[in-house]
């Protein structure tokens, strides 16, 4: 998948939770990333209508979805599942989803926000879209991110 993955245009990350999912969106050359909208999770329908609305509006050509290892690099029950909800996010936008290396991305968001002296409650609405921005900065800027370890791919 790694050849079919666009080195040219906009692309999402996601945060993958079961009760929120943090969205990020790069610009259309793949060097910054921004902070887009956490999204409740609700029906499947209801996230299908959302998600394809963004990949048609902002014009995206790929998916970077984060995936929660272990310390050990081995995958559990949260990269299980965050594998199934970027597959079925492949499927419905139809366009090429990778998979990136997660750990300390929500530490990190988490940092960030107290260093920016937000209330808890303001903290909480934006730490997923926040962690979906580091980590996809995080590929970003990685110079082989398609050759490295932490690009898993589909």
């Amino acid at each position: 998948m790694s050849q079919d993955f666009p080195s040219e245009g906009a692309l999402l990350g996601i945060d993958f939770g079961t009760k929120r999912v943090g969205i990020a969106i790069s610009t259309p050359d793949q060097s910054i990333s921004s902070p887009l909208e956490t999204m409740q999770r609700s029906q499947p329908a209801q996230e299908s209508n959302t998600f394809c609305k963004i990949c048609k509006e902002y014009r995206i050509k790929g998916l970077v979805v984060g995936l929660p290892v272990h310390m050990s690099g081995d995958e559990g029950e949260k990269a299980k599942m965050a594998r199934q909800f970027g597959d079925w996010l492949g499927s419905i936008s139809e366009l090429p989803v990778i998979y990136w290396d997660e750990r300390f991305t929500t530490s990190l968001a988490q940092h960030h926000l107290r260093e920016f002296g937000m209330s808890k409650s303001k903290q909480k609405s934006r730490l997923d879209m926040l962690a979906a921005q580091v980590m996809l900065q995080s590929f970003l800027d990685a110079p082989d991110r398609f050759a490295a370890p932490s690009a898993i791919y589909n």
